[in-house]
C-alpha cells in the first residue's frame, strides 16, 4: 500500500514536470508569460496538496523526525511565498502607475507640449520606482536563489536512508527538488534573474539517459528554462513577459512624446498610446490572477499543515 501510494506520488510529479516543459512547445513566446508563471505556481500548490494526502495514506510515526522534515520543508515554502507576494506586489504598484498615465490620456487626441511634459515627467518617475525595486529584490534573491539552487543539485545515493518512513524521506526529498526548481523558476520570472547560470547542472546528461522518469523530467525542465533565458540575452532583472512588455511600451511612449514637443506626430502618439494601454490592461490582469494563486498557495500550506497536526494528534 506504502509502495503504491508512493510510486502514484512519484508519477504525479512527473506528468505535472512533463505538461510544464510541454507548454514550450504547446505556445509561442509562452516563457514567463502569465499564463507559464500561474502555471508553474498551480503545479506548486497540487504537489504540496498531493503530499499532504500522502502523509494522510502512509503509517507515519506521530511525532517521529519525518513530521520535523515535513514542517521544515512547508515552512520553506512559505518564506519564499512571501517573497513572491512581496515581488508581485511590487509589480502591481508598477501596473498601478501605468493605468494612472493611461487615464491621464484618455480624451486627448491632440497633446499640448505642457500635457506632454507632465506625462514625461510621470514617467520618469515610475521608471526610477522600477530601477529601485529591481535592486530591493535582487538583495532579496541573493541568500534565497543560491540555498534553492544547492537544494536542487545535491546528489544523495543513500537508498536506505530514502526509503526510511516507508519511503516517505525519498518522496520529501523529491519535493523538496521540484519545489526548489519551480521556486526558482516563479523568482526569475517576477523577482529577479541575473543568467541562466541559476539553472545549470552538470548532470543532465546522466540524469536524462539513466535516470528515473521523475529525474528525467527534472533534468528536462531545468535545462530548458535555462535556454530560455539565454534566448532572451537581455539585462539582469524581471523577466515576466507581461512586465518587459509594459516596461518597452512605456519607454516607446516617452519617446514619441519628446519628439512631439518638437514635431506634430499625433498619429504616432495614439498608436503608442493604445499599445501602452492594451499591455498595461494586460498587465494588471496578470498581477490580479498571480496574487490570487499565490494566496492560493499560502491557504495550500496553512490547510496542509493543520491536517497533519490533527491527523498526528488523533493518532
Amino acid at each position: 500500500m506504502a509502495s503504491n501510494s508512493c510510486t502514484n506520488f512519484y508519477n504525479f510529479l512527473t506528468q505535472e514536470l512533463n505538461e510544464l516543459h510541454q507548454s514550450f512547445y504547446s505556445h509561442n513566446n509562452n516563457f514567463m508569460s502569465i499564463q507559464f508563471i500561474s502555471n508553474v505556481l498551480s503545479s506548486l500548490q497540487s504537489f504540496h496538496s498531493q503530499l499532504t494526502l500522502l502523509v494522510q495514506n502512509l503509517s507515519l510515526p506521530v511525532g517521529g523526525k519525518w513530521l520535523d522534515e515535513y514542517m521544515d520543508e512547508s515552512s520553506r515554502l512559505w518564506d519564499i511565498c512571501h517573497v513572491l507576494k512581496s515581488s508581485i506586489s511590487g509589480i502591481e504598484n508598477y501596473s498601478s502607475s501605468g493605468s494612472n498615465i493611461a487615464t491621464s490620456l484618455d480624451g486627448y487626441h491632440h497633446l499640448n507640449p505642457e500635457l506632454s511634459h507632465q506625462v514625461i515627467r510621470t514617467i520618469n518617475i515610475s521608471q526610477r520606482e522600477i530601477l529601485g525595486l529591481e535592486e530591493e529584490n535582487k538583495s532579496l534573491m541573493e541568500t534565497r536563489i543560491h540555498s534553492l539552487s544547492q537544494c536542487l543539485n545535491q546528489n544523495i545515493s543513500l537508498e536506505s536512508k530514502l526509503n526510511e518512513f516507508n519511503g516517505f524521506r525519498g518522496v520529501l526529498y523529491a519535493m523538496k527538488r521540484v519545489s526548489s526548481l519551480l521556486l526558482m523558476i516563479l523568482l526569475s520570472g517576477v523577482t529577479y534573474c541575473w543568467s541562466s547560470s541559476c539553472f545549470d547542472h552538470q548532470g543532465y546528461e546522466g540524469n536524462i539517459a539513466f535516470g528515473s522518469s521523475f529525474t528525467v523530467s527534472m533534468a528536462r525542465l531545468q535545462q530548458k528554462v535555462g535556454k530560455e533565458i539565454e534566448k532572451i540575452n537581455g539585462l539582469p532583472g524581471i523577466l515576466f513577459l507581461e512586465f518587459q512588455q509594459a516596461k518597452i511600451a512605456m519607454e516607446e511612449l516617452k519617446v514619441v512624446l519628446e519628439r512631439t514637443i518638437v514635431y506634430e506626430t499625433q498619429y504616432e502618439i495614439q498608436v503608442k498610446v493604445e499599445n501602452f494601454k492594451s499591455c498595461f490592461e494586460l498587465l494588471k490582469c496578470g498581477v490580479e490572477n498571480l496574487t490570487g494563486k499565490v494566496d492560493d498557495l499560502f491557504d495550500e500550506i496553512v490547510e496542509g499543515r493543520k491536517k497533519i497536526l490533527d491527523m498526528c494528534s488523533h493518532k
